[in-house]
């Protein structure tokens, strides 16, 4: 695997929540910086060194509702 896809979003309580596409990992932080960090710590805790995945997407989603 040369690269691993996160969908962040921001939770309802405040911070983000990511979840990883096709690997069962998941971590939330307060900011985003805080998030960078934990995604990192999450993927080298889930992968053999041999198959850890070269780069890191995150594809960062927010939701904003308009009074029409």
């Amino acid at each position: 695997m040369t690269e691993i896809h996160f969908v962040v979003e921001e939770a309802p309580e405040g911070g983000f929540v990511a979840r990883a596409m096709g690997a069962d990992i998941f971590t939330e932080a307060d900011t985003l910086p805080e998030l960078h960090t934990q995604v990192r710590d999450a993927v080298h805790c889930h992968f053999e060194a041999e198959h850890m995945p070269s780069l890191i997407r995150l594809h960062i989603t927010r939701e904003e509702v308009l009074a029409a």
